[in-house]
């Protein structure tokens, strides 16, 4: 944590975060300069040079092009100037400077020319408007940029476009990385006082990081996370995905509040019989826009299950769209009950009837016993997730967030970026149901449905909540205050009592 405040933008929390390491340095040196050497090794393998300049560029242009933000695009696009020519520490980073150096270089100094230009004669760098070049000054006076200077501005924009396209084009190539080419450091690290996330016992033991494995795999989805390991001094390896381009804090949050919930149930008489406890996973955040999530084996998607058995089916995996524009083409013409109907028709013209889960479960099992034991642990699971997610608020349940363990048949949930209701009160598409129970996930609890063991799973759970709610509200309140949660409140009743909306961080 002290190390993700060292990387504050708020100057007063980094000062206290710097005082704070400083005093730990004191009497365990040697643990914090492994700490900040691997928190910012990772981050450099998270987030190559060529992925940063790659958003930097997308980001910039917007903010020039849409927004007509001048100023805006300058405050991204000059600390990664500066980032280059500070100088190449890696393999990589050689590599990215002796492609794109050069034209980087070029683009910097049309940049300086025009920001020269356009802030002559005490005039400031347009912050807003369609147009780019239009400014108005404190008088009221609407001021136009030189022609001189729109040239330099656009001659920059002129290279920054070609290096976007090379960029664009080489990281679909990014499927493997070596660290001894990224983080020559994280490569010859051995032996480390450090512990491997997650391994942290109450008694103070926990396993110490050995090694990291030199081979580290990029995930081909849209923010290329690396699968990376770790070599724990106990001799097992330890999976995790690096992220880059998403905040974790909020999430590790989240965790904590499952620790407590498991406590809950596993104390209570009324379930800690009954196997009931949320499955959790090591988050480590490294800064606002990084960090490490703990590898869970032997799990899917429910996306990815329905997927592959539509595939085996032959069935479309949008089968349900699809009937409905069958059914109504002027499908968004239509009134509310209307769509309802459609819906409906949709739901029971599909091949299958929605049993795509149930015929998984069963597919999946080697003898009844493993089947019905699974059907349990999918049905008490997903009851108790249902009601923690109901007293988070939390939203955005799409099957790409919710997965099924292969073995045990459990439930766990991923990406806990929209909670307190925030989903609910979003502009566009809101969420109105409390949580995410829809037919194919009915269906897989078999002949009782939600009026068996799923039922009775709810009420003890929302009755074990609601007899500890003292020691809940006490940690939730400690989201509400933390400003990573507190700028989406003050965004959503921003109406009511005229607050400006904050900014959203990206995800």
């Amino acid at each position: 944590q002290l190390s993700v405040l060292l990387k504050s933008p708020v100057p007063e929390r980094r000062a206290a975060a710097e005082s704070l390491m400083n005093a730990l340095k004191g009497h365990s040196s040697a643990l914090v300069e492994e700490a900040l050497m691997v928190s910012s090794e990772l981050i450099r393998v998270a987030i190559l040079w060529l992925e940063t300049w790659h958003e930097g560029l997308e980001d910039a242009s917007r903010l020039y092009f849409d927004e007509g933000n001048v100023s805006g695009m300058l405050d991204l696009l000059v600390p990664l100037h500066e980032q280059l020519e500070n100088g190449a520490e890696t393999r990589r980073e050689h590599d990215f400077v002796k492609s794109f150096g050069r034209d980087l270089a070029e683009a910097h100094a049309y940049v300086k020319e025009y920001v020269r230009l356009a802030t002559r004669g005490g005039a400031s760098i347009p912050t807003r408007g369609g147009d780019a070049a239009a400014q108005i000054d404190p008088a009221g006076t609407q001021v136009r940029t030189s022609e001189e200077a729109e040239t330099a501005m656009n001659k920059a924009w002129d290279i920054y476009y070609q290096v976007f396209r090379r960029i664009n084009k080489q990281l679909p190539a990014l499927t493997k990385l070596e660290l001894n080419q990224c983080s020559p450091a994280l490569s010859r690290a051995q032996n480390l006082e450090l512990g491997v996330p997650g391994s942290y016992r109450v008694d103070g033991s926990y396993v110490k990081i050995e090694k990291f494995i030199p081979s580290v795999q990029v995930i081909t989805s849209k923010q290329r996370p690396r699968k990376i390991t770790l070599r724990g001094s106990d001799g097992k390896d330890y999976v995790f995905l690096l992220k880059g381009h998403e905040d974790l804090r909020q999430d590790e949050r989240v965790m904590q509040l499952f620790g407590l919930v498991n406590a809950l149930l596993a104390k209570d008489r009324r379930t800690n019989k009954h196997d009931l406890n949320i499955k959790r996973y090591a988050i480590s955040p490294l800064s606002h826009n990084c960090g490490v999530v703990g590898w869970v084996p032997h799990c899917d998607t429910l996306h990815s299950l329905i997927r592959d058995y539509r595939q085996s089916k032959k069935v479309p995996l949008n089968m349900e769209n699809r009937e409905m524009l069958k059914t109504a083409p002027d499908y968004d013409f239509l009134t509310v009950m209307q769509k309802v109907e459609v819906f409906d028709e949709a739901l029971r013209r599909t091949t299958g009837n929605g049993n795509d889960l149930y015929e998984i479960l069963w597919l999946k099992s080697t003898n009844s016993e493993e089947w019905l034991e699974r059907r349990t642990k999918f049905t008490r699971s997903l009851a108790v997730m249902s009601m923690v997610g109901y007293i988070l608020g939390l939203g955005d349940r799409h099957p790409s967030n919710l997965m099924l363990d292969s073995i045990s048949g459990r439930v766990l949930h991923i990406d806990f970026g929209d909670c307190f209701e925030v989903a609910m009160n979003r502009e566009k598409y809101p969420e109105k149901v409390p949580f995410r129970l829809t037919r194919m996930l009915v269906k897989a609890m078999e002949v009782s449905g939600i009026e068996g063991s799923y039922r009775s799973t709810c009420e003890r759970t929302m009755g074990v909540l609601r007899d500890s709610r003292d020691s809940l509200v006490a940690m939730l309140e400690a989201f509400v205050y933390d400003p990573l949660i507190s700028w989406r409140l003050v965004g959503l009743s921003s109406d009511d009592d005229n607050i400006e909306e904050l900014p959203t961080p990206s995800h």
